[in-house]
């Protein structure tokens, strides 16, 4: 009889995503209150903890069941009560500064036409999405400051409502600056562009996961010593990147795409094969995060995949999460096909898409270079095309 392996203890999330109100019910990423004892909760982006909240003279508020004494002081975002619907919380230092809105929702520096009946509900959702990316952002160690703090290096979305009769808004990058369609939050319309675009997988989060990518470029790989790497395995992005989507548009992506990228879009450009790449890496850490965050891991699913540490030269982490991703979706899948919908994961990674995840991963772990300069408008990529992700 062959002795059963001890399952490893789980990693710990960076992000976590699972969590208790002072009650002991659960609660979750997005709540700012707790169904079951309706008390408030509230976010704290630099702890990873969404906080039962009870009230402090003042009108600010602290962690409920910690010695006042010792508790934190917080004050809720100033979109608690927009249609942005933020659960965020502001530290003191932020309160001292005389911050209304919290670390993510000063990120949104053009917010959709809210005279537009439809504006409303579609903030919110892409609201929601941009609170999951930012967290995993600053899970991972990533600068994340607004333009307004930053004004050199920061970062800035412009949320846009295409005009009826105008002409439309187009998804993109630059310097910093990262526009979305609002309309993206429209789910018959999303769905509609995704088939007409031949994408598998086309949301919200997926777009500002994309668009982030080329934001990073710009902070990460441009500056430093990680631009040799970078081009050995991405390609050289001084190719003419408008003739480039130009010639992707009208004669799609090569024949064998999937042997070298992660995404049909990503064949267009060195630009788009990073920012592909990029949001996909972040795909896959959130989503084991949230897995390791409620008891499930890939390493003790029962199925047998291709080891691709057998091929290449990897670092022991980077393994790890790649096998248990690899293990933990052939399950998802299946549960999706038990329920008769789309595939969890729609992928198949070759080996040069995972040696270019895996050169991701180094780069988001070495941190921004300190000391590094700002991005001027003439060195930063163009703007970006509508995002696949």
């Amino acid at each position: 009889m062959t002795p059963t392996r001890a399952p490893r203890p789980l990693p710990a999330p960076l992000t976590p995503r699972a969590f208790s109100c002072a009650c002991g019910r659960p609660v979750f990423f997005r709540n700012s209150e707790c169904l079951a004892c309706h008390r408030p909760l509230g976010y704290d982006a630099a702890r990873g903890a969404l906080l039962a909240l009870e009230p402090v003279r003042g009108g600010n508020w602290r962690e409920a069941g910690v010695p006042a004494r010792r508790a934190p002081r917080y004050m809720r975002c100033a979109n608690l009560d927009s249609a942005a619907a933020c659960n965020w919380l502001l530290d003191a230092a932020e309160i001292a500064r005389g911050q209304t809105l919290c670390r993510c929702c000063r990120l949104t520096r053009t917010v959709p036409d809210m005279s537009r009946p439809e504006a409303g509900p579609w903030w919110c959702r892409i609201e929601q999405a941009k609170r999951r990316l930012v967290s995993s952002l600053i899970g991972l160690g990533l600068p994340v400051l607004s333009k307004a703090e930053d004004p050199r290096q920061g970062l800035a979305f412009d949320l846009l409502l295409p005009t009826p009769g105008g002409p439309p808004v187009v998804t993109g990058h630059a310097d910093g600056s990262i526009t979305l369609d609002v309309s993206e939050a429209d789910d018959a319309r999303r769905e509609q562009r995704r088939s007409e675009l031949g994408e598998p997988y086309r949301t919200l989060l997926g777009h500002l996961r994309h668009e982030s990518g080329h934001y990073y470029w710009q902070r990460l790989v441009e500056p430093g010593a990680w631009l040799a790497p970078w081009r050995a395995l991405f390609g050289d992005e001084r190719d003419d990147y408008g003739a480039a989507l130009q010639r992707h548009y009208a004669e799609g992506a090569p024949p064998d795409w999937g042997q070298r990228f992660v995404s049909a879009y990503a064949s267009a450009h060195p630009w788009e094969d990073w920012a592909e790449t990029w949001a996909h890496y972040l795909h896959l850490v959130d989503t084991l995060d949230t897995a390791r965050s409620f008891g499930l891991d890939g390493e003790r699913v029962e199925l047998s995949y291709e080891r691709f540490d057998d091929a290449l030269p990897m670092d022991a982490g980077f393994t790890q999460l790649l096998h248990s991703w690899m293990e933990l979706t052939g399950v998802l899948n299946e549960l999706s096909r038990s329920m008769g919908v789309a595939d969890f994961y729609p992928f198949v990674l070759s080996v040069p898409a995972v040696r270019k995840l895996h050169l991701v991963h180094r780069i988001v772990h070495a941190g921004a270079p300190p000391g590094q300069g700002g991005l001027s408008g003439s060195e930063a990529p163009a703007a970006r095309g509508p995002a696949s992700a």
